[in-house]
């Protein structure tokens, strides 16, 4: 997979695409990114990026000659065949008006060939760059951030991570939060060691077995795996429903599920 990164600071990415997983899939030749300079294709001694809006208001707005610019040399497939989904690529405009980020968009996007993500600033980018040039906007959260480079390193990170090769432990993907579904084992979608089907991830423990008189669960150590099975499918629900109760509506469940957490209510 090959992503670009636009920015006004290129600087930004040297800490975030140096370390973990995204350098041991760039190193492994999973992947490959670049990050460039919009200054670079301005066309103006002073190399300006922003202006102030039409219609008056507070602040600045990206341009879009440089955006565009930048963008031409790269060789992109048409805006229309990407997407058609004629062509796997995609190019993306990081905004806080943008649709929120998820797992499923991850995995649609390491599947691509090619991703550029254009990193906006908290006040905005010229609506021409959303409406002509990019594919779709996305936000990592209901919240405003001072500009698209941090969403940047976290969605590099999110797809990279999902690069078959990139893990090591290919189940290891499967285990985590946010999984989705992807079978029945029994009722509950999830097997004694991985498989959240769609809720937050079960409790995990290590060694010691007794740390500081908190003892890791007595059915994790008993050898008995449906147990085990049982528990962590009912302590995921547990916290699914306490910290992200919307994830619920998306979720299959089973019968045995209905009455877990019927159970946890009435506590």
């Amino acid at each position: 997979m090959k992503a670009d990164i636009l920015t006004i600071f290129p600087g930004f990415f040297h800490g975030p695409l140096e370390h973990g997983i995204t350098r041991r899939a760039c190193e492994m030749g999973l992947a490959t990114i670049e990050v460039h300079d919009l200054r670079q294709f301005t066309h103006d001694r002073h190399r300006t990026v922003d202006d102030r809006p039409f219609g008056g208001g507070e602040g600045m707005v990206l341009k879009p000659e440089p955006i565009f610019d930048s963008l031409e040399p790269m060789g992109f497939a048409a805006r229309e065949h990407r997407l058609s989904g004629a062509v796997k690529e995609s190019v993306i405009l990081l905004s806080a008006q943008g649709q929120r980020f998820t797992q499923k968009i991850a995995a649609e996007l390491a599947a691509l060939d090619r991703v550029v993500l254009i990193c906006g600033r908290y006040e905005g980018v010229d609506e021409r760059v959303a409406d002509f040039l990019a594919d779709r906007e996305l936000s990592i959260g209901d919240y405003v951030l001072s500009g698209g480079e941090m969403a940047a390193a976290v969605i590099i990170e999110a797809i990279t991570r999902l690069l078959p090769g990139a893990l090591g432990n290919e189940a290891s993907s499967r285990q985590e939060s946010f999984a989705p579904q992807v079978g029945q084992q029994g009722t509950n979608g999830a097997d004694s060691t991985c498989g959240s089907g769609g809720l937050l991830d079960y409790p995990h423990y290590t060694r010691p077995a007794d740390f500081r008189g908190m003892p890791v669960p007595e059915v994790l150590v008993n050898g008995n795996h449906q147990e085990i099975r049982r528990w962590r499918r009912e302590r995921a629900l547990e916290k699914t429903l306490r910290n992200r109760p919307d994830l619920l509506e998306g979720v299959a469940l089973s019968e045995e599920d209905a009455k877990i957490l019927a159970r946890i209510k009435r506590r």
